[in-house]
């Protein structure tokens, strides 16, 4: 039971779906293994360029 719950709260804490954009993008999880944040690279490159 607490198996499939577990499973459940990683599935959607790693769905595709960027915060800054809301769009799917596979580079979302990615991203977010290496960084922390869960944001695609559109919207990383973004926020390098103009950190505000």
């Amino acid at each position: 039971m607490t198996e499939d719950k577990t499973s459940i709260k990683i599935e959607k804490e790693t769905n595709n779906i960027c915060e800054e954009c809301k769009k799917l993008s596979e580079s979302v999880k990615s991203n977010l293994i290496m960084y922390g944040y869960k944001i695609c690279d559109s919207c990383k490159i973004s926020k390098t360029i103009f950190p505000i």
